[in-house]
């Protein structure tokens, strides 16, 4: 989880929302990300989770599936909104877990 929201940060460093219309590779890129750090969200212990609530464990697990064409659509969907706004936030949690 933590390298995916690394890679996260790093692949859409200096984008916008609209550059993801015009940039399917960095779109793609995000979307996997995502789906990689719900997929492993998914494997996190019930236990892990509830000792660490201030994760959006709810919204991360909501990104374990393929993304849905809404986010070539400017940027909209969940997915790309908790990543712009959560990621540097996850990565911090993240690193204090694992510490």
């Amino acid at each position: 989880m933590l390298d995916a929201a690394r890679e996260a940060v790093e692949f859409g460093a200096g984008s916008q929302p609209e550059d993801l219309v015009e940039k399917r590779v960095l779109a793609l890129a995000l979307v996997r990300s995502i789906e990689i750090i719900g997929e492993a969200a998914s494997r996190v212990s019930q236990d892990l989770r509830a000792a660490y609530p201030e994760v959006p464990w709810g919204d991360i697990l909501g990104n374990a599936q393929p993304a849905d064409s809404r986010v070539f659509r400017g940027g909209s969907g969940p997915g790309l909104r908790h990543l712009g706004i959560r990621s540097p936030p996850l990565i911090v949690q993240l690193e204090r877990i694992l510490s």
